[in-house]
């Protein structure tokens, strides 16, 4: 298709590495690129969609009201994600979540649910790559990204008695955060050429938002081990796979000033996830992950289960 590899001027992009955007998601998405530390190619854009299912283990033991720092027993998040290459070394992404809520409590009469669906809190981010070394065993590259997370979201679901879901239930926080992340890619792992490492370790710093409440605020480390078993000999066509771990810690949230212990804790996923490339400057890609380990937090309800698959398309932009 043209583009040219910040690899080398002139040099045909693989399929496998023209997806490279932005981050995975605060949900412990991975995103929409087998390698997360290069940013996209000058001049070049990315649009892409990522739907994203997690599932928690109830609070057993509760009657009455839902507590205020209970989150959602299941949801679903669909990433709408635009990425502009605007600079060597530089990409801009916006990224606007939609999210489905619900929670479920055990109580005598079953299991009612609360939700609704809602737009979330939109991201603007830039990533800068600071660092790359090229070898014969392959490329080592670093970078960060940067950007607010906005008070777009919906924060009105109510249950079904009418009374106003807790902030934690909601689709967007009404606060102003910050994410900030730090990605590292290592190809030719072991000195064999289509054996990647990556690692993205991302932060969401949360203020003080809706309903007079601070969600507390995350840090995730998500690292992956690809293998490519297979590529065209055009590059139009590649499958990678391999398994990932990741690390989830939430902080306690705060409730009116008040810290509500208990409420945060610290979760180890293991899964795999896979990338195809159906045709040039397209990719599917699927993700899997289970709870290995968790806090046992009176309050803390940790991640149990978490399926992400999406589409990714790139393109070249045309400014003047």
């Amino acid at each position: 298709m043209g583009f040219r590899n910040a690899r080398g001027r002139g040099r045909p992009w693989p399929l496998g590495l023209v997806l490279l955007a932005v981050f995975a998601s605060a949900a412990g998405a991975q995103g929409p690129a087998p390698e997360t530390a290069p940013p996209l190619f000058p001049g070049g854009g990315l649009i892409s969609y990522n739907s994203i299912f997690t599932t928690r283990g109830l609070i057993s033991g509760l009657s009455g009201d839902i507590p205020l720092t209970a989150r959602p027993t299941f949801s679903h998040e669909g990433d709408f994600n635009f990425t502009w290459g605007f600079r060597r070394d530089f990409d801009l992404t916006v990224l606007v979540p939609v999210v489905t809520n619900h929670f479920e409590m055990p109580n005598a009469n079953g299991n009612p649910l609360s939700g609704g669906t809602g737009l979330g809190d939109a991201r603007v981010l830039v990533k800068y790559r600071f660092y790359r070394r090229d070898s014969k065993r392959g490329t080592t590259q670093a970078s960060v990204t940067l950007g607010p997370k906005l008070p777009t979201g919906r924060t009105n679901l109510a249950a079904r008695s009418g009374k106003r879901l807790p902030a934690s239930l909601q689709p967007g926080s009404g606060s102003s955060d910050f994410f900030v992340a730090a990605n590292w890619t290592y190809t030719g792992l072991f000195h064999l050429r289509r054996l990647v490492a990556d690692e993205d370790f991302h932060s969401l710093l949360r203020a003080p938002g809706t309903q007079k409440s601070r969600l507390g605020s995350d840090v995730e480390s998500r690292f992956w081990i690809s293998y490519r078993p297979y590529e065209s000999k055009n590059g139009a066509r590649e499958w990678f796979i391999g398994p990932v771990l990741t690390w989830l810690h939430s902080q306690d949230d705060r409730i009116a000033a008040v810290t509500e212990s208990g409420s945060g804790g610290d979760v180890l996923l293991a899964g795999i996830t896979t990338y195809v490339g159906v045709r040039p400057g397209m990719h599917v890609w699927l993700g899997m992950d289970w709870d290995v380990a968790h806090s046992a937090g009176a309050m803390f309800m940790p991640v149990r289960r978490h399926i992400s698959f999406g589409i990714t398309r790139q393109f070249r932009l045309h400014f003047k």
